[in-house]
């Protein structure tokens, strides 16, 4: 990510916070994912952009205290929210790192968080992770397949990966739904002074969520794939084979 979309980030964590709690339908389509994940109590779980942690508690309450839930973010003031919201769970660990290079096993040494949250991140191999969720975030990568890749490679066969994205809707109501969510989009993107874009910032989204979710189904057995608040979300999620 970017230094300026790090500051943008950063500087509208407080109003990513609200949204991510309090959008009517979040708290439902974030417990569906955690849901989709397949998680055991005792198992560890990696979210991979956790934001401001608002899927945090749902992983948690999945895998128990007996449990490990890592989040990863590279925006510290968002993860400060993070690690504020879960401070009461002593299995909640936040960590600041980019989600292609997620700083657990051999990753870790190269993160940049502080404290003994980066110390977990040591003692996390590939190997022990059970689950990868990534909610809102391949739309930010370069790579987005390449990412679903090494989330898959890093869990390993009998892992699950969860992919929750917004992206236009193809319901029969979907027009108004679209161009609302088309101007969040545009006001989202940094940076947002610009009012033209050589290419549709929407249309970049809708095509990098395409490819994600279409490689996790190459990669994949399916046990979810649902669409959530009118059709904008989309959720998918596998077992590795």
């Amino acid at each position: 990510m970017s230094e300026s979309a790090q500051e943008f980030y950063g500087r509208w964590a407080r109003l990513y916070d609200l949204i991510a709690r309090e959008t009517p339908g979040i708290a439902r389509l974030r417990r569906r994912a955690a849901a989709a994940c397949r998680l055991e109590p005792g198992d560890t779980v990696v979210e991979m952009g956790c934001g401001t942690g608002a899927n945090l508690p749902y992983l948690r309450e999945r895998v128990g205290s007996e449990g490990t839930v890592i989040g990863i973010d590279f925006t510290r003031p968002v993860l400060e929210r993070a690690r504020a919201a879960t401070a009461e769970y002593d299995n909640v660990h936040v960590l600041q790192g980019d989600a292609t290079e997620p700083p657990v096993g051999l990753e870790a040494a190269r993160s940049v968080a502080n404290g003994a949250d980066s110390a977990v991140g040591e003692d996390v191999a590939a190997g022990d992770i059970d689950a990868v969720l990534a909610t809102f975030v391949v739309g930010m990568l370069a790579d987005p397949a390449g990412a679903v890749d090494d989330w898959c490679e890093l869990v390993g066969p009998g892992g699950h990966v969860v992919l929750a994205n917004a992206a236009r809707s193809d319901e029969w109501y979907a027009p108004p739904v679209n161009a609302v969510f088309r101007a969040i989009v545009v006001l989202s993107t940094p940076p947002t002074t610009r009012l033209r874009y050589d290419d549709s910032p929407h249309l970049r989204l809708d095509a990098k969520i395409d490819a994600a979710h279409e490689r996790l189904r190459e990669r994949a057995v399916a046990v979810a794939d649902e669409t959530h608040l009118f059709g904008v979300v989309r959720l998918t999620g596998g077992r590795v084979a």
